[in-house]
């Protein structure tokens, strides 16, 4: 029983490795077509994916920043407020 789920279990893990490929495999494809134009279409549509991929990570960067001035402006006013106790040439 072993043996024969063997014979199944191999083929069928190197066809899930070699179907499972890399993005930076898929991005080098365009390189190897021959017509230009082709070759050109298949890098606009590689950039066109890319940066759609990044555009939402754009506003959750913004709101972090934004978090993080506010958090550093709440620890400039506690500093503030316990600097004002400190006497000043007593």
């Amino acid at each position: 029983m072993d043996s024969q789920f063997m014979k199944f279990a191999l083929p069928a893990l190197a066809a899930l490795a070699i179907s499972a490929t890399p993005a930076a495999a898929v991005e080098q494809n365009c390189r190897f077509i021959q017509a230009k134009p082709d070759r050109e279409a298949c890098y606009r549509r590689q950039e066109e994916e890319l940066a759609a991929k990044r555009k939402p990570a754009a506003p959750a960067a913004e709101t972090n920043t934004l978090e993080t001035l506010r958090q550093m402006r709440q620890d400039d006013d506690a500093v503030y407020r316990s600097i004002n106790n400190i006497c000043r040439g007593c």
